[in-house]
């Protein structure tokens, strides 16, 4: 079986590098995803503390919001403000009350196999959600997985069969669903239709082949951007966390990746916030490997501030 320590990924070179400041929002946590900003806070779910946690821009003030015990994932808001929470190991999303509770709001053990991920939930309040489709943290042989779609009322449905790790996700101006396949090399795209469904799926960004083969060994070396969590920019381009490369991908809308800011740490998702809607918070930890995760409190909030849109 491969080992962890042996994930390596060669970088290729890109048109710019860019070398911002960093700044550490919060440490001392496990393993942190999904940044979201909200009601003017950061809010991110721990993994392996179980909570989902939220502070101001400068990291202060923070609060737990929702303890999840199957392990917190995507976050999102209903159109009336409740949260949304995906509980990873138990496959359901959770919905908290206005008075706390936290309620299953959707089971989707029916739908997939494996730990339920990212999620991603739109202004009707319609969520769409991935899910790994194999035992990622054991490196069982890969498979492919479903995006389902969870409505307002609780129900789910299969709307792309076939991704290869259906990641972080982020909408359009134009209404099209940008989907990061982790395993994929690729970030594809779907035309959104009214109803909620989906278009047929084509290449937004192609970072190199599709990965042949169901041994993880044999992926790992044939991937050049493992696409992770991501956030849309005003412009409809893409900042996305390269899970293998310490680095996030700027990638315009034409699927070019224009800019790349490096870490000396694995990163795994990023998302924009702060009082101007500039500042680009990015989950940053050793690597992905629950096993080390678990028992470490190396897990930051990064945050770095971004020029003006022009």
């Amino acid at each position: 079986m491969i080992e962890w320590s042996e994930h390596t990924i060669q970088s290729p070179t890109w048109e710019s590098l860019m070398a911002p400041e960093v700044a550490v929002v919060l440490e001392g946590y496990t393993y942190f995803e999904c940044p979201r900003w909200h009601e003017d806070r950061i809010w991110v779910s721990d993994f392996y503390t179980y909570q989902v946690i939220s502070a101001r821009e400068d990291g202060t003030d923070v609060r737990v919001e929702a303890e999840i015990p199957g392990q917190p994932s995507g976050l999102g808001w209903l159109p009336d403000g409740r949260l949304l929470v995906v509980s990873m190991r138990d496959q359901k999303i959770l919905r908290r009350e206005s008075d706390g509770d936290l309620v299953v709001h959707a089971d989707l053990s029916e739908y997939v196999s494996a730990n339920v991920n990212d999620m991603l939930v739109d202004a009707q309040g319609r969520a769409y959600v991935g899910n790994f489709g194999f035992d990622l943290m054991n490196l069982a042989p890969v498979e492919t997985a479903d995006l389902l779609r969870v409505d307002p009322d609780g129900s789910v449905h299969v709307v792309a069969r076939d991704l290869h790790f259906p990641n972080g996700m982020a909408l359009t101006s134009t209404e099209d669903l940008l989907v990061d396949e982790t395993l994929g090399n690729r970030i594809s795209a779907f035309a959104v239709q009214p109803d909620g469904s989906l278009g047929e799926r084509r290449d937004w960004a192609s970072f190199g082949p599709v990965p042949g083969g169901p041994e993880m060994e044999t992926t790992l070396a044939e991937i050049v951007v493992a696409p992770d969590g991501c956030c849309i920019d005003g412009d409809d381009s893409m900042w996305v966390a390269d899970a293998l490369g310490s680095r996030i991908l700027h990638v315009d809308p034409s699927g070019k990746t224009i800019d790349e800011i490096a870490f000396d740490s694995g990163v795994f998702a990023c998302g924009l916030g702060g009082s101007d809607g500039r500042t680009l918070f990015v989950c940053a930890a050793p690597d992905f490997n629950e096993h080390a995760r678990k028992v470490a409190t190396e897990g930051k909030l990064l945050s770095i501030r971004l020029e003006p849109l022009g």
